[in-house]
């Protein structure tokens, strides 16, 4: 028991942190009703999360606190990344035949969705902040095996959502036959994309 209630509530944290639409989570659900290797991206993601989160469970979290530059430079970098996949989404959106899918969509090519993927979750600072300091955080208050124990359950929530959300989403495919369904997707995802980017670099404007 005295272990049981680390892991419940690493599993309950991250849970709550993960299930908050974002960039990383719009993307898995395009990948995941286009039916286009989903596998590898969820494979990347909760690889990338749980990695992170026991790098924060590790003490990174620590370290961060004391170089607060690295945070400033992932912002930028971050920002950019999410505004150019903005433009590109709000191009597909306005574009007939990009959403074509009675030739079920070009297929993106593998490498290029792996660097999305890796992209999307290692450059946006949210995830460092969520994952290696505030989980990192919360973990060393457990104390002892506790601190493992609940990176195991967090990392747990990140498996579960981002199987659920990527295997899942092929469900709603009969809804995204529909040409004006893959716009308003992806108009949708162009919007979230530049807010996100611009809550990211406000900031480092005061």
């Amino acid at each position: 028991m005295v272990t049981f209630f680390p892991f419940v509530s690493g599993l309950a944290t991250g849970l709550s942190l993960i299930v908050a639409i974002g960039a990383q989570n719009a993307f898995v659900l395009r990948q995941g009703i286009r039916k286009e290797h989903v596998g590898m991206t969820v494979l990347i993601c909760l690889a990338s999360d749980a990695a992170l989160i026991f790098a924060g469970v590790a003490g990174l979290g620590a370290l961060l606190a004391v170089a607060p530059w690295f945070i400033g430079v992932a912002r930028i970098g971050g920002a950019g990344f999410l505004l150019a996949y903005a433009f590109f989404a709000a191009r597909r959106a306005t574009s007939p035949r990009g959403m074509d899918t009675s030739t079920a969509m070009a297929p993106t090519p593998r490498h290029s969705v792996a660097l999305t993927a890796l992209a999307l979750t290692w450059l946006n600072p949210h995830v460092y902040l969520d994952t290696v300091v505030l989980l990192g955080s919360i973990a060393a208050a457990q104390g002892g095996s506790g601190r493992w124990v609940f990176g195991a359950g967090a990392a747990l929530a990140s498996v579960l959502w981002f199987v659920g959300l990527g295997f899942g989403a092929r469900y709603l495919r009969g809804f995204f036959a529909s040409p004006r369904a893959w716009r308003i997707l992806d108009a949708v995802i162009a919007s979230l994309m530049a807010l996100l980017a611009l809550s990211l670099l406000l900031p480092l404007f005061g």
